[in-house]
């Protein structure tokens, strides 16, 4: 099949469109999108699939609804992955599946599915994942070596907004501890210098390493002893806890249902169920490389399963039992 993904994303460009090119597909990124660009480019690809992904650049209100409209004028399939559910169903989603009109959403939320096809809109969950691509073992660079590194925007207005939002029972258990014990630890990415009123105590400068590429994290995976991944939910994981593992990275994560449901901590990861035993367990695999070694080929082993081949070739398989796409 030819298969359009509507966006310029370079971090939604990097995950599922490489497992459709896996099972064999063409796969086209239609980059930023204009009025006259979207029609234009659906008619010279001639694309059996149209696929949209979740918040970013291309969209802007003003473009769902020119994406509707050359969609809808092309009666090509579309299919939109909701990445940003539950959190922001009703502020985002929802307005957004109003405009844009798409023939089947997949959910990252278990629990959103059943409320979709309520609303008479045809839905199944879809999971993150990792592509080998973009997360892979390779060997540690020295300017991101650590012995303990985090990847993950801060997100200070969200968890503001909404203190009961479990990102931020994940940060008091794995990060807290942290600046309370003076621990050091790099964090990469974005606002974690604003995140004192959700932490009670400012970051230390040094620990704050700035925005880093999604194309380049894998650098911090590799080069990390022990990499700390925060949880959104307690009902599923976030993206980076399959990348970590793919990447060949050892984690230590919030102990939630979601984890265990789909890894065995102690054997694939490990998990922290408060802050004395993130202390603990950092401790611990920090003077025991050799179970750190084992742990982390055992959790990329693990994180295969979740390949965004798989996942593209589930995304098939529901389209056709749905009728949207023919056998």
């Amino acid at each position: 099949m030819n298969i359009l993904f509507l966006d310029s994303s370079l971090i939604w460009l990097n995950c599922l469109p490489h497992g459709f090119t896996d099972l064999g597909h063409t796969v086209r990124a239609s980059g930023p999108l204009t009025e006259e660009n979207i029609p234009r480019i659906i008619d010279e690809f001639s694309p059996d699939l149209i696929v949209t992904v979740g918040w970013g650049p291309e969209h802007t209100i003003v473009k769902q609804n020119w994406i509707r409209k050359s969609v809808k004028a092309a009666g090509v399939p579309h299919i939109y992955w909701a990445v940003e559910d539950p959190h922001f169903t009703a502020a985002y989603t929802l307005p957004l599946l109003m405009r844009m009109q798409p023939d089947f959403v997949f959910t990252l939320s278990a629990e959103m599915v059943h409320f979709y096809r309520k609303l008479g809109i045809p839905s199944a969950q879809l999971d993150f994942g990792f592509h080998p691509t973009t997360h892979r073992k390779v060997k540690p660079e020295p300017e991101y070596e650590s012995s303990l590194s985090l990847v993950a925007n801060a997100y200070p207005h969200v968890l503001q907004e909404a203190p009961d939002h479990y990102r931020n029972q994940s940060l008091q258990t794995l990060i807290k501890p942290l600046l309370a014990s003076k621990v050091s630890v790099n964090l990469w990415g974005r606002h974690w210098e604003q995140m004192e009123p959700i932490l009670g105590e400012p970051i230390p400068s040094s620990w704050i390493k700035g925005y880093l590429h999604y194309t380049e994290v894998n650098q911090v995976y590799s080069a990390s002893a022990i990499m700390l991944g925060l949880q959104n939910y307690q009902t599923q994981v976030t993206q980076r806890t399959y990348e970590i593992l793919g990447s060949g990275g050892f984690l230590i994560t919030s102990d939630t249902p979601a984890v265990r449901k789909l890894f065995k901590p102690g054997y694939e990861l490990i998990v922290s169920s408060s802050t004395e035993e993130t202390l603990d367990l950092i401790d611990y695999y920090l003077k025991n490389p050799d179970k750190r070694e084992q742990i982390q080929k055992q959790g990329q082993l693990a994180a295969q399963i979740h390949s965004y081949k798989n996942r593209a070739d589930y995304i098939i398989e529901c389209l056709h039992h749905e009728g949207i796409l023919k056998q």
